[in-house]
């Protein structure tokens, strides 16, 4: 059960950022003990190419548009880590378990990477940036705290990941149905400019 937990909260963060979770559950594996972490997530050339990237993508993820662009890009690797993640996690623990572990681990994050990108390019349709980096502020600091409550107890940080999941996809489907009346509501409002009457 703790493996599942580990691996639902690992693919959950892998769908907001996959460079740090790696970073961070590389961090937790070597100085808090957290012995389900795979050790390749520990050595240090791993832990500082994964803290640059990951450090990129925090940045990237507070500019408006760069981070749809960014999100599109990481439709891919987002979930492939998620899958990674749990298979590694898995370890030795069989085949059977390693398939699920990996399901778990990418489905989570791809569940996670579409709410998060869906509902940032609905937040992007606003012209001030303060909603964008308060949505990815947010974000970040649900990282920090499911991976830090996955140290204690990793049962605990799937129940966290998975309420913080079906909060966002609500929020995600209710965006998307606003951004989808706004445009339709500036498409009317454009109709008549667009095909004048000729006389």
């Amino acid at each position: 059960m703790e493996l599942f937990g580990l691996t639902f909260a690992a693919g959950w963060a892998s769908g907001i950022n996959a460079y740090a979770t790696v970073f961070l559950l590389g961090l937790l594996g070597r100085f808090a003990g957290l012995a389900d972490v795979p050790d390749g997530f520990q050595r240090v050339d791993v832990l500082v190419v994964m803290g640059v990237l990951g450090l990129l993508e925090l940045v990237a993820d507070k500019i408006p548009y760069l981070d749809s662009v960014w999100d599109t890009i990481s439709t891919i690797i987002r979930p492939i880590a998620g899958a990674l993640i749990g298979g590694l996690i898995a370890g030795q623990s069989g085949d059977l378990a390693t398939i699920t572990l990996a399901s778990v681990g990418g489905v989570t994050a791809l569940l996670s990477h579409i709410t998060k990108a869906g509902t940032r390019l609905a937040i992007n349709t606003s012209p001030e940036p303060v909603s964008n980096v308060g949505h990815s502020l947010g974000g970040d600091i649900s990282l920090l705290t499911v991976l830090g409550i996955a140290a204690l107890n990793p049962v605990a940080a799937a129940v966290v990941a998975g309420i913080l999941l079906l909060a966002t996809g609500i929020v995600f489907f209710w965006l998307f149905a606003k951004v989808r009346q706004g445009y339709r509501a500036l498409r009317k409002r454009l109709q008549p400019a667009a095909s004048p009457e000729v006389g």
